[in-house]
């Protein structure tokens, strides 16, 4: 099909025209996706839509896909000369010929090449899921100019699972923390989490191992701190030099984690480099994109982008695995990924689809409130609400939290740019019911203030409960309110509680053992 010829109702990014050409020459076909190395983060099911509720913070009114289509790189490459790619249609070969890196030799490396030789399924599993997202990493790396063994590193990272999460919440292909992430422009937000990103993450892992090549003057060095933190790393040179030792990567004092790292990627590097002396054939990969990114202007649901282009939900979501609900918010995310194939796919059926393209969309809470509350404003079931929003019990939803509710059906609008990026949703747990306690004063009158201390409660309180002034006084025998938290449960049939020791008129002073270390 020419590309001329396709409805001019969305904007289309190649990663170049020429690339493009040869991607739908050879095809894209899509791979069966594998089971995650590490916990996956999977998008929320699609949920059917619900009644109309009242106003949405949205955007400007949005208009239908218009625009033209436009084949452009999403980063333009050094050379575009049609016979040296056919020269290079190999990926893996092109991978090798870049080959950079000062080579570790030792007893890990070998240990980690005999680990991952014994594991044949494991290593074929690591690399059909990295053919889907090789092409582009190695495309990022050359551009740069650096050593083509970083495109290896999401093999030691997660597996090349960009929705892998650690016991430490690192996320995605590259594995980011929360705040290394924020450092480098990920944005982690209610409807997203661009550490899973495979655009967004590519491109903040490169610039943070090329910020601590910078910084350390070593490749070395520069992954040592891209598993530890540049922190640490830079302390153990420091103490080395203090001790006239060496301050090579073999040479400092590390984690067993950090310790391994480096020769892992080296084993890779040596399997990829000599798949047959390891008895592990690679899977062949050519030379030329797996996805496009097609952009997106207007708000849509995860499972209608994937049923359109004709791609599985779990596939779709290997190639967009940043959303974390099942809406994808056009103001948050211009783009999606998809193979060439499936690109014109959904091209064609988008500009055929006659119903609405999102059915969820965001509200923003004006005041604190209870989840039955909320879920009256918006038209919609507490039950669920809480499940779509994962709100446990006998929480309030805080004042300025977004959360996830229908759209109407024929709504024109999308949902602003600064909830897109910002959006959080924050709760608070329920106050517990205050029980009823009431009491005659005594024989000489009890003041407003009296009862309040005795009671641990305010004067504003006390006064507010029994309908008189914060200065007045009760009469004798008068009849007393006072709202106290409900009792503490008993505890266990056939015990006893014990009585609180007795403290001592001076608390004996703690030791420097028992103080808390400082953080």
């Amino acid at each position: 099909m020419n590309l001329s010829e396709l409805p001019a109702r969305v904007r289309c990014l190649a990663l170049s025209t020429a690339l493009a050409a040869a991607a739908l020459a050879t095809g894209c076909a899509s791979l069966t996706a594998t089971e995650p190395a590490l916990v996956a983060a999977p998008i929320a099911a699609e949920l059917p839509a619900e009644p109309e509720f009242g106003a949405l913070e949205v955007r400007a009114q949005a208009q239908p896909f218009e625009a033209d289509i436009v084949l452009a790189p999403l980063q333009p490459r050094s050379r575009l000369d049609p016979e040296q790619d056919a020269e290079r249609s190999d990926l893996w070969q092109r991978l090798r010929e870049g080959y950079a890196l000062p080579a570790l030799e030792g007893d890990l490396v070998q240990k980690w090449e005999q680990w991952y030789a014994s594991r044949p399924d494991y290593v074929q599993r690591m690399t059909e899921r990295g053919s889907r997202y090789l092409f582009h990493i190695v495309e990022e790396v050359e551009r740069r100019g650096l050593p083509s063994e970083l495109a290896l590193l999401p093999f030691i990272e997660s597996a090349f699972n960009p929705q892998a999460v650690s016991h430490a919440r690192a996320s995605g292909m590259w594995q980011f923390m929360p705040a290394t992430g924020k450092d480098f422009e990920l944005r982690q937000n209610l409807f997203r989490d661009d550490r899973r990103d495979v655009l967004a993450s590519t491109r903040a892992a490169l610039d943070y191992l090329q910020q601590l090549h910078t910084q350390f003057g070593d490749w070395h060095l520069a992954l040592a701190a891209y598993n530890w933190g540049q922190g640490n790393v830079q302390r153990a040179i420091h103490r080395n030099r203090m001790a006239r030792k060496d301050t090579d990567y073999a040479s400092l004092r590390m984690p067993d984690e950090t310790r391994n790292y480096v020769p892992k990627l080296q084993a890779v590097m040596n399997i990829v480099a000599h798949p047959e002396a390891f008895g592990l054939p690679l899977p062949p990969l050519e030379s030329h994109p797996y996805f496009l990114a097609v952009a997106i202007d207007r708000d849509i649901d995860v499972a209608l982008a994937a049923r359109l282009s004709g791609m599985s939900l779990e596939e779709f979501q290997y190639l967009n695995p940043q959303h974390n609900k099942p809406v994808i918010l056009a103001a948050g995310t211009p783009v999606v990924l998809m193979p060439y194939d499936h690109a014109n796919r959904f091209l064609r059926e988008l500009a055929k689809h006659p119903g609405p393209y999102a059915s969820w969309t965001a509200w923003v809470a004006p005041k604190t409130v209870q989840p039955a509350e909320a879920a009256r404003l918006v038209g919609m079931s507490e039950e669920r609400l809480r499940e779509v929003n994962r709100i446990p019990a006998r929480m309030l939803v805080k004042a300025g939290s977004t959360l996830l509710v229908p759209r109407k059906a024929h709504a024109g609008t999308d949902v602003a740019e600064h909830i897109a990026h910002n959006a959080v949703m924050t709760l608070a747990p329920e106050a517990p019911p205050l029980r009823r306690v009431t009491f005659k004063a005594g024989r000489k009158g009890d003041s407003v203030a009296a009862v309040a201390r005795r009671y641990r409660v305010s004067v504003a309180q006390v006064a507010l409960w029994n309908k008189v002034g914060i200065r007045s006084a009760f009469k004798a025998g008068q009849w007393i309110v006072v709202m106290l938290p409900p009792k503490a449960k008993a505890g266990a049939a056939g015990t006893t509680r014990k009585a609180p020791p007795k403290r001592s008129a001076k608390p004996a002073p703690r030791s420097r053992a028992t103080q808390a270390a400082p953080r």
